[in-house]
């Protein structure tokens, strides 16, 4: 099944915005595996090929009943195009601290004004048919809010709240329709950080 093909989407946006946010020529932040900065380089540059490791930030928002904000990404996206993804995903551009990073962009992408906790760190990497790689070292971060997103068009395709245990079986029987590191970020955080997790 193509991710587009998904009928995820249980609810419609009553209010959208459209807004140029990123641009595959911002500088992002190059690392070693210990997180330590060792250059900058172009968001296009690093995605190439095998990828450059760089630094990122993924963001789990969950509402008052337990559930987790998903979005699917834009269709005009390089990598995992109208894939299914986890609340928000990014990079910090080069000079910009993670916590305004991350706060910027879950503003930029969702509309969205919330207090967020970060959970753990690590390094993937993941190829997207021949188009190109992540290959991050992401900054995995929890929040919970009362208030329904107002997507960024330019960003997102759609968006739905997901009960957390239809996720977890969503990603077994269709993980072909979601993001690798949604799967990854979702079983760490089961396996390592329940406490963190509403419920």
């Amino acid at each position: 099944m193509k991710p587009s093909e998904a009928n995820l989407s249980e609810n419609s946006p009553s209010e959208t915005k459209s807004e140029i946010v990123s641009s595959e020529q911002e500088a992002l932040i190059l690392v070693d595996a210990a997180d330590n900065v060792v250059g900058h380089l172009d968001k296009s540059a690093c995605h190439d090929g095998e990828g450059i490791l760089h630094r990122a930030f993924s963001v789990f928002i969950f509402n008052s009943a337990g559930q987790l904000l998903l979005q699917q990404r834009a269709s005009n996206k390089r990598l995992w195009p109208d894939y299914w993804s986890n609340s928000c995903c990014s990079h910090p551009r080069q000079g910009e601290v993670m916590d305004v990073a991350v706060g910027r962009r879950v503003g930029q992408e969702l509309g969205i004004n919330c207090d967020l906790t970060f959970a753990y760190k690590f390094e993937y990497s993941a190829s997207f048919e021949s188009t190109g790689t992540e290959h991050e070292l992401c900054w995995v971060y929890i929040g919970q809010t009362t208030h329904e997103p107002v997507i960024n068009t330019t960003e997102i395709r759609d968006w739905r709240w997901m009960d957390t245990a239809e996720l977890t079986a969503a990603l077994s029987a269709r993980a072909d329709t979601f993001t690798p590191w949604l799967a990854l970020e979702w079983q760490r955080l089961n396996e390592d950080f329940t406490a963190l997790l509403p419920g």
